[in-house]
């Protein structure tokens, strides 16, 4: 076991309180990964293959002198995961080109000193379709609902809450499979951060827990099913899927997103290129 592997901490099933260090190296490691979400900004176009994209990150993350989280988690070999149109999440990059229209989230973790950045947005080629612009829209808007809903004495059935009935406004579903988690010095750890619960359950948040919010809307159902490359997560109806997440710190009177788009790109399909 390395020097490093016996510095970090282990799972211990209990939701981790930080201190100002904590929020000072979430603030650094969501810094980067937000960067590298930014210079994406215009190179996801019709012709470009999502192993070039990927390219582009591992690039970025190795220039800056981070880590890739996922290159080597379980086996995993790219710095990102992409997932196109009615990929859920987990796409793995490679030979696919996007096409006009396509939409894809892009979803990558840094580990800057210790500390990891977990982020995620959507990207449009060429000209989205119109229900694919509108998913992709209220993805975000259930997300800051849910960081909206972040506040110490709040549960977390709150966040899930907030999302699920943004989605249900829209006509939208809830991808229920899979859920934010907990992170810091761990790449996941406690608590699981669901998308669609009952407000006034779960844990009561508490200032210096850190975790993810990264809520999954589909057109169609809810329903996922996993390909036989044991990773991509896929709607069963093969409608379209969208997915927003950001990382972010519960402070004494709400939350610090740490993850915010330092060129507010928030919503980069939106962004002219």
């Amino acid at each position: 076991m390395t020097e490093a592997e016996l510095m970090t901490p282990m799972r211990t099933g209990e939701i981790r309180i930080h201190d100002e260090s904590g929020f000072e190296g979430m603030r650094k490691a969501g810094k980067l990964v937000a960067e590298c979400l930014d210079m994406l900004v215009g190179e996801v176009q019709p012709g470009v293959t999502t192993g070039h994209i990927d390219d582009l990150i591992r690039r970025f993350v190795f220039d800056h002198g981070a880590q890739s989280a996922t290159i080597g988690y379980r086996g995993y070999r790219h710095a990102s995961c992409i997932s196109l149109n009615h990929v859920i999440c987990h796409g793995i990059p490679g030979d696919r080109a996007f096409k006009n229209g396509d939409i894809a989230n892009i979803d990558v973790t840094v580990i800057v000193d210790g500390w990891h950045g977990d982020h995620s947005r959507m990207y449009a080629a060429g000209e989205p379709k119109r229900i694919a612009s509108r998913l992709m829209d209220v993805t975000y808007e259930a997300l800051m609902a849910g960081i909206a809903a972040v506040k110490p004495g709040h549960r977390f059935g709150d966040i899930g809450a907030a999302i699920s009935e943004i989605a249900r406004k829209n006509r939208f579903s809830v991808v229920e499979d899979f859920c934010g988690h907990g992170l810091g010095q761990l790449f996941h750890d406690e608590p699981n951060v669901v998308h669609s619960a009952r407000a006034g359950t779960g844990p009561v948040l508490a200032e210096g827990m850190f975790f993810t919010i990264e809520p999954m809307l589909n057109v169609g159902r809810k329903d996922a099913a996993i390909l036989s490359d044991g990773w991509t997560a896929v709607t069963r109806d093969r409608k379209l899927s969208a997915q927003f997440e950001h990382s972010v710190g519960v402070t004494k009177d709400g939350c610090e997103i740490f993850t915010a788009s330092p060129k507010n790109y928030h919503t980069p399909h939106t962004v002219s290129h």
